[in-house]
């Protein structure tokens, strides 16, 4: 139909897109019009994609779907964006929002649910998973600032002190005291155990 709802999926997962796709194709006012596998193939599509919503999948290698979120605003896109994903960590949530997000979903979401959202979004409104909304009052925001959140993202991915400490440009005895000031606020000891745990929270 004309007036259809056109929707672009955004989801490094094959299995996933199609999966969506066919959910979303059951229902009359909403049409499948582009499939992307990364958020850096969706950004190269952009100035010709003519999509009304952008499902877009958090959880992806590379350029995940929040650094995503964010570079849709930064170019001047105003789409609105439903985020997926497969985990309801709270943290997400706040992030998500401040990337610009006005629907956030779970994958497990009915279908009917989910073109509800759309619609939703689509008609200037927004939605968030009840249950994530929940979870993310009783967490509370990240305590965390941009440099801590930073420098624990880095330590996941295996970074010595000294290699975080080139990649930033700062020393390494100010990267140990970004690192101690993020295990005091976690109540943790170690940084491996600090990422693990803000990870788990969905603040990195």
């Amino acid at each position: 139909m004309t007036d259809a709802i056109r929707i672009a999926l955004i989801d490094d997962e094959r299995l996933i897109r199609e999966s969506l796709r066919a959910l979303l194709s059951l229902q009359p006012d909403i049409t499948v019009i582009a499939e992307y596998d990364s958020g850096a193939a969706l950004l190269d599509a952009l100035p010709t994609l003519d999509a009304d919503v952008l499902l877009l999948d958090i959880a992806m290698p590379g350029m995940d779907g929040l650094s995503t979120a964010a570079a849709l605003r930064t170019a001047g896109s105003q789409r609105p964006i439903v985020m997926l994903t497969s985990q309801g960590k709270p943290g997400y949530l706040r992030r998500a929002l401040d990337a610009g997000a006005q629907g956030f979903a779970t994958k497990d979401t009915p279908g009917t649910t989910l073109a509800s959202v759309i619609r939703t979004v689509h008609g200037g409104g927004r939605y968030v998973d009840p249950q994530i909304a929940e979870d993310a009052m009783f967490a509370g925001e990240s305590p965390l600032t941009d440099r801590e959140r930073q420098i624990l993202e880095l330590f996941r991915s295996g970074a010595t002190t000294a290699a975080v400490a080139r990649t930033l440009g700062i020393g390494e005895g100010t990267v140990r005291n970004y690192t101690s000031s993020a295990m005091t606020k976690l109540g943790v000891n170690g940084k491996n155990t600090a990422w693990t745990v803000a990870s788990e929270l969905g603040w990195i």
